[in-house]
């Protein structure tokens, strides 16, 4: 079912601060682009009311599928997911139909006492739910003492204010949104610490039956943003990397060029496998596959499959 022309455009979101500052983002760029009226939808998802390990719940889609699923059913006209929480199999009868301006894509320390990763005292506890991060940790201080934290961004500052945690690391993107960028007490280099595909970006999706609705959500894309999370999604794609495999992509412009950078670890961090490549802007979009196709394989040659449990299979 597609919106009246005269109608609010209705925008399903998670209930979360984050997710509807991100939305309102959205739905501000929709109305100055279309002149339009957005309204938001909220939508409760299992990640928002099950506890426990994010891999154990089923990754980053467990909050994902119900803001998929009011979309189908017509409930709403688009979602805003954070990219970087998106699965990468396509969904029959929805399809990413506009990527907006991406925020940093770099992941950040917030600490006690303003300290940076370097000055953690030996043994530090460090919070993070992703075994990337956690990996990349151990590979820089292997130690740390890492344990598994969930929970909003305001939630998991409050525990390294109360003490629970010397530190933990999140996306710099959430903190910008939000507008918590005090709590940083380090920025790491996103060279290298690859960060999740898609980390900053965000994906507006709608139904592919409804033309309409795409062609105005088509006119708040960012070329450049579009080119980069694309490209990190379809490594990540080609990789079957499942949602604990420690794997960081990241895509960004140096110059005329695109460069990738893919790095697999162990869980441990004791060992990676990293490639780097460039390609000319100009072609990065009509070349993505075979770009993307080509990173995946020398992973595979080099290793990456016996660091981390990894398919690619499609390569």
């Amino acid at each position: 079912m597609t919106a009246p022309a005269t109608a609010p455009l209705r925008l399903g979101t998670r209930a979360s601060l984050l997710a509807t500052t991100q939305s309102g983002h959205v739905a501000e760029a929709l109305r100055a682009a279309t002149g339009r009226d957005v309204e938001l939808v909220p939508i409760t998802t299992d990640g928002d009311v099950l506890t426990g390990p994010l891999a154990q719940l089923g990754g980053t889609g467990v909050f994902v599928a119900a803001l998929r699923d009011a979309l189908l059913r017509g409930e709403c006209d688009l979602v805003v997911h954070s990219m970087k929480d998106l699965p990468t199999a396509p969904v029959d009868g929805l399809v990413i139909a506009a990527v907006p301006p991406r925020a940093p894509q770099r992941d950040v320390l917030c600490a006690r006492d303003g300290l940076g990763l370097d000055a953690l005292p030996h043994g530090a506890v460090v919070g993070s739910g992703s075994p990337r991060r956690v990996a990349q940790l151990l590979s820089r201080r292997p130690d740390l003492d890492v344990r598994g934290i969930r929970g909003n961004v305001d939630t998991r500052l409050r525990k390294v204010q109360d003490g629970e945690y010397d530190a933990i690391v999140l996306a710099e993107a959430g903190l910008v949104r939000i507008d918590r960028v005090t709590a940083i007490t380090d920025v790491f280099d996103g060279a290298q610490w690859p960060t999740s595909a898609g980390q900053g970006a965000l994906a507006v999706e709608t139904r592919t039956d409804d033309a309409p609705t795409r062609a105005l959500v088509a006119r708040i894309t960012d070329a450049d943003a579009e080119t980069t999370s694309l490209l990190e999604r379809e490594i990540l794609r080609l990789l079957e990397a499942g949602c604990a495999a420690p794997v960081g992509i990241a895509a960004d412009l140096v110059g005329d060029d695109v460069r990738v950078i893919a790095e697999v670890y162990a869980l441990d961090g004791a060992s990676a496998v990293r490639v780097e490549r460039r390609v000319q802007r100009d072609g990065a979009d009509a070349g993505r596959g075979a770009l993307a196709a080509a990173v995946v394989a020398e992973l595979l040659e080099r290793g990456a499959g016996e660091l981390a449990d990894l398919a690619g299979t499609q390569v």
